[in-house]
């Protein structure tokens, strides 16, 4: 008895020793955190009636990486929202859904070794929405190269070619093509690569570590997530954010009447965003 009385008294500590560390963490992050964007708040007080108007221009749209975790609450999101006539996924395999709201989807397989050949299937579409990309640790630091910069960069350009006007990418916070860190330098060269092509539009999302539960997940990042949905619930912070409101921001944001033609949404313009609805 006495050693499971112990040990329940360690467990007590240890608890009573996280919700501490955890409120230590959120306040320190807490004056890191973005400036809030109050010209966002601004706008995103105006969404409901900018759908509206979107909705009656009949658009058309792509999703890139429909197949993961960002992609497949963004496509939900689109669908529940209505503002598209027509969405159109392209990735490398055929995905199955189940239910009558994804009836009328239109899916383009292609191969990413050789988009020129599937050119046709990024003509046609008003707005782009790339959530694509995998890991160092999945696909190795070419692999990863490939993946994050190429096949997104190319993708790009032939939505451009084929008439898509508007471009919303999701990148990473801490995006940095003068960075030393491989990950950080891959996608804010990317950033850039992309703002180059000059489209009328372009978006670039940098969300902090996005809380979800993957089904491919290393040990290393579950924790991580565990630990800043503790600290978030806390306080917000621009380190983390659910990963449904960055599928609500995109959205949000694509009927949004900025001032630039070019714009970057820190996590906290972000949350702003994916709130207002």
């Amino acid at each position: 008895m006495s050693v499971i009385k112990l040990l329940c008294a360690t467990l007590g500590k240890a608890t009573a020793f996280l919700a501490v560390l955890v409120v230590a963490v959120a306040v320190v992050l807490k004056g890191l955190d973005d400036p809030e964007p109050v010209h966002i708040a601004r706008m995103a007080s105006d969404v409901k009636r900018l759908e509206e108007n979107f909705r009656q221009q009949n658009k058309s749209c792509f999703i890139l990486g429909a197949s993961g975790e960002t992609g497949k609450m963004l496509l939900q999101e689109l669908l529940m929202r209505n503002i598209f006539s027509k969405i159109t996924l392209i990735g490398r395999r055929q995905l199955n859904f189940e239910g009558k709201e994804f009836e009328n989807l239109v899916q383009q397989v292609v191969d990413f070794e050789k988009l020129d050949d599937y050119a046709a299937a990024f003509q046609g579409h008003d707005v782009g929405y790339c959530c694509l990309g995998t890991t160092r640790a999945k696909a190795g630091a070419q692999g990863f190269i490939r993946v994050d910069h190429d096949y997104v960069l190319k993708s790009a350009e032939l939505a451009k070619a084929g008439g898509c006007t508007q471009f919303h990418l999701e990148s990473s916070r801490g995006a940095d093509k003068s960075s030393n860190f491989l990950y950080l330098k891959v996608k804010g060269q990317v950033e850039a690569d992309i703002k180059a092509l000059d489209f009328d539009r372009y978006a670039i999302y940098r969300p902090g570590v996005l809380l979800v539960d993957r089904q491919e997940s290393r040990p290393g990042e579950w924790l991580a997530r565990q630990f800043f949905s503790a600290v978030s619930a806390v306080c917000s912070t621009s380190m983390s954010i659910p990963i449904q409101t960055v599928a609500k921001a995109m959205v949000s944001n694509t009927v949004l009447q900025p001032e630039h033609k070019f714009e970057i949404l820190e996590n906290k313009a972000i949350a702003t965003l994916g709130k207002s609805d």
